[in-house]
């Protein structure tokens, strides 16, 4: 957890005070619709202020290359970051462990097939994603393009990762093993729900668990899968698979339809109450 400053000032009377930690700046890198955060990227950032598992909820677009202030309030390890007077995400502790029954292993091979095949990149509406963006380079955006695994309620990638997302260890950062299991779920549960082209799906709500971080140059595999839901709200597990199919992370995440956004307006992140 990034070192706290415990420089907050006191709150009201009977009121426990609130912590200010170091400012979180998402760079702009690291975008999903224009001009915003790319949400499993921000969720990660966020989970690495928290001592244990947390489930991040983005209330707002979060802004690029702005600094945003992160609070600590009170005992519960609970979280919130703003942006001025605008709150853009809370984080808490998940109710309960982060228990998924991961699918069996999609073949690298057959992963490789599957990529790109999804509906959406027929007509993506968010081209410039830090992680499934068509129009980002390899070595610049994670070019995670899933696409259904014949026969199966399943959506499928390859995905190596570039020497530019490790960190001091040599390993993925874990705040881009959270954007990895991002897009893909909200790809699977989209096509899943049968949704109009005219409408589109935002992050509302992940919760991950990193298990182990795979090494640049491994060649790993995201699944991902609908997890139930409807009306407005829809949800889907991933999981990220290393080289020898070991299950390296898992996620959880709610997923939010608003009406497709225009180009010059990609719309913004949900709300998930």
């Amino acid at each position: 957890m990034p070192n706290d400053t415990r420089t907050a000032p006191p709150g009201r009377a009977g009121a426990p005070p609130r912590v200010t930690m170091p400012e979180l700046v998402i760079p702009s890198r690291f975008r999903g619709p224009a001009g915003s955060g790319n949400g499993g990227y921000v969720c990660g950032r966020i989970a690495a202020y928290a001592d244990g598992p947390v489930a991040v909820t983005l209330r707002r677009p979060p802004p690029l290359a702005t600094p945003m202030t992160v609070e600590q309030a009170g005992d519960d390890g609970a979280l919130r970051v703003r942006h001025g007077g605008t709150l853009i995400a809370e984080a808490a502790s998940p109710p309960g462990l982060l228990a998924l029954e991961v699918p069996a292993p999609v073949a690298l091979a057959a992963a490789r097939q599957s990529a790109g095949r999804a509906r959406y990149f027929q007509d993506p509406f968010f081209p410039e994603c830090f992680v499934c963006g068509m129009s980002r380079q390899p070595g610049d955006g994670l070019r995670v393009f899933p696409g259904p695994v014949p026969g199966r309620t399943l959506w499928a990638a390859p995905w190596t990762p570039d020497s530019s997302v490790a960190g001091l260890d040599g390993r993925v950062r874990p705040e881009v093993a959270w954007a990895a299991l991002d897009c893909p779920g909200g790809i699977a549960a989209a096509e899943h729900a049968g949704l109009s082209p005219d409408t589109a799906v935002l992050l509302g709500r992940m919760t991950a668990s990193v298990a182990a971080l795979p090494a640049p140059g491994d060649q790993c595999r995201v699944l991902a899968w609908p997890d139930g839901g409807g009306g407005r709200k829809l949800f889907a597990a991933s999981a990220l698979l290393g080289p020898g199919d070991e299950v390296l992370a898992v996620a959880r995440a709610v997923w939010l339809t608003v009406p497709r956004p225009v180009a010059a307006r990609p719309g913004q992140e949900g709300r998930a109450s």
